[in-house]
């Protein structure tokens, strides 16, 4: 085995039977031009993820509902998006499917799209401070009500005894009600992904 996946402590299965119960996965994603040594680190981030998810299975139950951000459709035809979206995470929740339709949508499409417009817009850079801080505020906005469906969607759908999976970036603003009992699965990569990071953005400054 390699590392020791000790972030998570077993809870007491008593204690959480009846309740809802989400296991939080932070989204990661890998493009065809990545670095060699970023994919090293993504291909271990979700063999840990998978790790992790199957510990808290056996301590809480097995998942019985799937929600993945960006995925703007549920079952059969959100399993297709989510195969070119991210085929890590596909595969997790492809295995815990088991031809059931157990991946249910949490996105709006009207606000998703809008969301990733002014995220493209940012991306691209302004000129002005003042357009800046209008296209900040309106992503902001849009940011605000993406979250709330989202988190609205999860409490219609998330029922007593139910242990979900959430696939999400993090520094999400998603309020979960507080009947929720939210499980963080937070591979030991994840922090060296970060620190990646950390030192490519140094690096280019530098340079």
């Amino acid at each position: 085995m390699s590392e020791e996946l000790g972030k998570i402590e077993k809870p007491e299965v008593s204690s959480f039977t009846a309740g809802r119960k989400i296991l939080q996965v932070p989204l990661i994603y890998a493009g065809k031009d990545s670095p060699a040594d970023y994919l090293e680190l993504f291909d271990k981030y979700w063999q840990q993820a998978v790790e992790m998810i199957t510990k808290l299975e056996n301590s809480l139950g097995s998942v019985t509902i799937i929600y993945h951000e960006t995925v703007a459709a549920g079952g059969q035809e959100g399993l297709k998006m989510l195969e070119i979206l991210n085929p890590k995470s596909h595969s997790i929740v492809a295995d815990r499917s088991k031809g059931e339709d157990r991946l249910k949508c949490i996105e709006d499409n009207d606000l998703l799209g809008e969301v990733m417009d002014w995220e493209r817009c940012i991306m691209t850079g302004f000129l002005s401070e003042k357009v800046a801080k209008q296209v900040y505020q309106f992503y902001n906005e849009a940011s605000h009500k993406r979250y709330e469906y989202i988190g609205k969607t999860i409490d219609e759908t998330l029922k007593a005894g139910d242990v979900a999976l959430l696939f999400i970036r993090e520094g999400h603003l998603v309020q979960f009600p507080k009947d929720i009992d939210v499980f963080s699965v937070a591979p030991p990569a994840l922090d060296e992904i970060h620190r990646w990071a950390r030192d490519r953005a140094a690096k280019k400054e530098k340079e």
